[in-house]
């Protein structure tokens, strides 16, 4: 695999606000270190803002631990078996009494309690090692008291405490109880700008990696510089919900964006699975027709090559909307293939070896096919014979 990005270069990175999607980022972080990437600021909303603190003290194995143990009761005052059974709609298992109460409690503090994300932020954070790094800072917030957008330099923030302070400030989704820091109101920064990109851009920043979240709140309009280049993660899966803070899903999360970021660093092709490119778009081409014709022969349907680049391509490129190439239409039906078999998603394979992956799946004996092609592409009565489609020759 080839490095795309210039590792000669520092970079900025910009974190989204997102809550509970959190873990994302600190995958994406570890693809960066792999990766010899180097950075010297990071900004951050919410979320985003304490996994840039993180990222600033320099300790990737510590929030790996955090999130991969991450619970609900970490977070706010909660019971984690109520708040996860809520969450999910499992009403069958639901303590509806409890639950009333846990309702009446919240009414009655005018939001989700978060002390324990309070004494979390406080033991977590080193603000004497976060004022002493060589990488800056940024932290997004928005002042209720003032009603004015801030956005703050963490080597600012001189008195003992307040950079925890702003960080949970950053942090204050509008569901949790809203408390008074340093006798001022703040709320989630993800109001006014959910991914400050900008405050890097206005301080000096020219190259920007970007890893979104997209979490609730507001994407800043601003025009951007030709002289700044922004190189984007973004993922490719559902990261769950924004106060989903479960264990389980944040470790699908670290994964995700460790491998989703591996994709954006090295080219790698494919949508979900991720695939290291070495064959030509002619390459491609000619596995997909030699694979289509032989499918369709085994259900009776010889077709000319003019038949299949006029009518059986155009099928299965609506069928999988594909807009690219025949590279890309190739390996968006390898995908599909290696969905519906169940195929390892995070792993990265060459094309040969999905194709290898398949035809063990696909293989004989069982002269299974995958069903998808069937209904992209049979046109005519079926007769099915024993070959297979992703079978060598």
């Amino acid at each position: 695999m080839k490095l795309q990005l210039d590792a000669s270069k520092i970079y900025a990175i910009a974190l989204e606000g997102g809550g509970a999607k959190g873990a994302y980022q600190v995958g994406a972080w570890k693809a960066l270190r792999e990766a010899g990437i180097r950075f010297n600021a990071v900004a951050g909303t919410s979320v985003g803002a304490l996994n840039g603190a993180l990222m600033v003290m320099g300790d990737l194995e510590k929030a790996e631990e955090i999130w991969r143990n991450i619970t609900f009761s970490q977070v706010m005052d909660v019971d984690d078996g109520e708040m996860k059974n809520l969450l999910a709609m499992n009403l069958r298992d639901i303590d509806w009494r409890s639950q009333w109460e846990f309702l009446k409690k919240i009414l009655e503090n005018r939001g989700l309690d978060v002390t324990p994300l309070r004494r979390w932020v406080e033991e977590l954070v080193d603000e004497d090692a976060i004022r002493r790094a060589d990488t800056e800072l940024y932290i997004q917030t928005y002042s209720l008291t003032d009603h004015k957008e801030l956005e703050l330099r963490a080597k600012d923030l001189g008195k003992p405490g307040e950079i925890a302070e702003m960080l949970l400030a950053s942090a204050y989704f509008p569901a949790f109880k809203n408390e008074a820091l340093g006798g001022k109101r703040y709320t989630d920064g993800g109001l006014q700008d959910v991914i400050p990109l900008h405050v890097l851009v206005e301080n000096g920043y020219r190259d920007i990696i970007a890893i979104r979240l997209f979490g609730v709140g507001f994407e800043r309009s601003f025009r951007v510089p030709k002289y700044v280049e922004i190189h984007t993660v973004l993922p490719s899966r559902d990261l769950g919900g924004t106060l989903e803070f479960e264990a389980e899903q944040s470790r699908r999360n670290l994964t995700l964006g460790y491998y989703d970021t591996m994709r954006m660093l090295y080219g790698l092709a494919g949508t979900q699975y991720y695939i290291d490119r070495h064959w030509t778009e002619e390459e491609a081409y000619a596995q997909l027709v030699r694979y289509l014709q032989r499918y369709l022969q085994d259900y009776e349907q010889d077709v000319s090559l003019l038949e299949l680049n006029e009518k059986i391509l155009p099928r299965l490129r609506r069928s999988l909307d594909c807009r690219g190439d025949y590279y890309d239409l190739a390996v968006a039906t390898m995908e599909r293939a290696a969905e519906e078999a169940g195929l390892e998603p995070f792993h990265i394979y060459t094309e040969d070896e999905l194709m290898a992956a398949l035809r063990r799946e696909y293989g004989e004996p069982a002269g299974r096919y995958p069903k998808f092609l069937t209904k992209a592409l049979i046109f005519r009565s079926p007769f099915v014979r024993s070959r297979n489609l992703w079978r060598k020759d």
